[in-house]
């Protein structure tokens, strides 16, 4: 599809993208989109009975429970026909707590073989693209990568609508290129009209600071609205456990020599040391990781958060079961995405795209 209309697309204002061969068309489109449509995407969700979507690089399902806490506010059904993801912990909790097995490694799926769904999700890694100098489009330029997976299952399975999410630093990537190409493929090469923004779980009612960049996609234009009022606000407080086992202390020398390079203004609070020995404590959490930076967040200065916590400042319900080791279940953790924001996210945008 050419460029006929085209607006950089900055994550962190309003401003959204728009390309496709009918601007006029477009931009008349784009400003009669409204909102308040809840009632409509009801209807039309009637008459589809159900929203079909498919879970690639689905980790241990942050995406799906995100996903149905959506469809049961927006009063509607949701069916996951397809779920993916390589590591094989990651499918073992996955299987655990929705049965249902996720297929393998996506790069082995033919994307005729995935069922036809209306919503595709993912939180596709971060790789280097190689970008061409021919411009011969995204086969070219992002094969090798696995956002050229989900743009070869875009372009075949023409879904209605997507949200992929990703680090905040995806847009600052090799100089910004590997964004604005990932921009491109959306837009230009499979003609679907996008919209992103840098969120922060903290403003989403979890107490940890963890900045993700949202895309969200289309095939039809519309308006999204940014501002959100969340509902539900939790504590540190709320989420940590009474009764932690002894092995997720920290030794009596790390402790001592913490607490005589710190004192905490707010307890509890999540002691965090950075690379050059730093020392500083918040009533929330800072990022949680899939590697051992967990030894570097310890509460009120003495323990590592425990498995069970870090999932609850994932937003994950107390429900999902825990089946691997606590090393795989922290990493399992610091991989998944905040379910209480992509989930605000997917209750506003999804009136809009699946009308």
């Amino acid at each position: 599809m050419s460029a006929a209309l085209s607006k950089s697309c900055d994550p962190d204002s309003a401003v959204f993208c728009r390309w496709g061969s009918h601007a006029a068309e477009m931009i008349r489109s784009s400003f009669d989109v409204r909102i308040d449509s809840m009632e409509q995407f009801n209807q039309g969700a009637e008459k589809k009975k159900e929203v079909r979507f498919i879970d690639l690089f689905c980790g241990i399902g942050g995406f799906r429970y995100a996903a149905m806490d959506a469809f049961a506010a927006l009063g509607v059904t949701g069916r996951c026909v397809f779920s993916s993801d390589i590591d094989k912990f990651a499918a073992k909790s996955y299987e655990a707590n929705f049965h249902e097995a996720p297929v393998g490694d996506i790069t082995k799926v033919r994307e005729g073989d995935i069922p036809d769904f209306d919503l595709l999700l993912a939180g596709f890694p971060c790789q280097a693209f190689s970008i061409c100098g021919l411009q011969k489009g995204f086969e070219d330029e992002t094969r090798g990568t696995l956002f050229f997976d989900i743009a070869r299952i875009l372009k075949e399975k023409r879904p209605a609508a997507f949200v992929l999410e990703n680090v905040k630093n995806l847009t600052s990537h090799d100089g910004g290129r590997t964004f604005q190409t990932i921009l491109r493929v959306l837009t230009e090469e499979l003609g679907y009209f996008v919209d992103c923004r840098v969120l922060n779980a903290l403003d989403f009612g979890l107490p940890q600071k963890r900045e993700r960049i949202l895309i969200i996609g289309a095939k039809k234009a519309f308006s999204m609205d940014w501002a959100f009022d969340v509902r539900e606000k939790r504590s540190l407080a709320e989420l940590l456990e009474k009764q932690v086992d002894r092995k997720h202390y920290a030794s009596e020398e790390i402790v001592k020599s913490r607490k005589a390079a710190h004192t905490a203004k707010t307890s509890p609070a999540i002691w965090h040391e950075n690379k050059s020995g730093s020392i500083s404590s918040y009533p929330y959490s800072c990022a949680l990781r899939a590697k051992a930076s967990y030894n570097y967040l310890l509460v009120d200065g003495e323990r590592r958060l425990t498995p069970r916590e870090m999932l609850r400042l994932q937003g994950f319900p107390d429900e999902f079961q825990i089946t691997v080791s606590d090393t795989q279940a922290r990493k399992q953790a610091g991989n998944a995405i905040p379910v209480p924001m992509a989930a605000y996210v997917m209750e506003r945008f999804l009136p809009l795209a699946l009308l």
